[in-house]
C-alpha cells in the first residue's frame, strides 16, 4: 500500500483499533507524556494502533517497548473504550476504539522512546494531578484495583 493509500488517521473513513496499556510496578504505573495527536503533550498510558496480523497482546508489547524500552508480563485485557474527538465543527477528526490492556514490567528502567515525550512511574495519589483525560485515569484506577 503507498502513502497515499494509507488509511488516514485525522479525519478517518473508519475507527481505528488501538491498545492502551496500564503496566504496573510495586503499586505504581507508567505514564508517557504523548508527543502526539490526540492528547499531545498529556500524561497518559502507552498505546497506540494495533497493526495487521497483530494480536491485541503483541500490539500491547510493542507499543510499551517502542514507548518505553521496557517488555510487559502477563498482558489481559480490562476493558474498551470508544475515543472521539470532534474539531470545531463536530466532525470526528479523531476515532478509535481502544482495548485497554493490564500488564506488570518487574524490571529495566523506563526511557522515552518512540512518541513518548517524558515517562514516569506514578503512584496512586499523583494520578489526578498527571492524567487529564477522565477516562484514563477511570482505567487506571481499574487497573490498578485487579489482581
Amino acid at each position: 500500500m503507498t502513502a497515499s493509500a494509507e488509511p488516514r488517521r485525522i479525519y478517518p473513513d473508519r475507527p481505528w483499533v488501538g491498545v492502551g496499556v496500564c503496566v504496573r510496578r510495586g503499586g505504581r504505573v507508567l505514564l508517557v507524556r504523548r508527543g502526539r495527536p490526540p492528547r499531545m503533550g498529556e500524561w497518559g498510558i502507552p498505546g497506540g494502533a494495533q497493526r495487521l496480523g497483530e494480536t491485541l497482546a503483541e500490539a500491547a508489547a510493542r507499543e510499551v517497548l517502542e514507548e518505553t524500552g521496557l517488555r510487559i508480563e502477563n498482558p489481559r485485557i480490562l476493558t474498551a473504550v470508544d475515543a472521539i474527538t470532534r474539531d470545531t465543527s463536530l466532525r470526528v477528526e479523531y476515532h478509535y476504539t481502544l482495548v485497554e490492556i493490564v500488564a506488570e514490567s518487574p524490571e529495566g528502567e523506563a526511557r522515552a522512546g518512540d512518541d513518548a515525550l517524558e515517562v514516569c512511574w506514578a503512584a496512586p495519589d499523583e494520578i489526578d494531578a498527571l492524567v487529564a483525560w477522565d477516562e484514563t485515569r477511570r482505567i487506571i484506577r481499574l487497573a490498578l484495583a485487579v489482581d
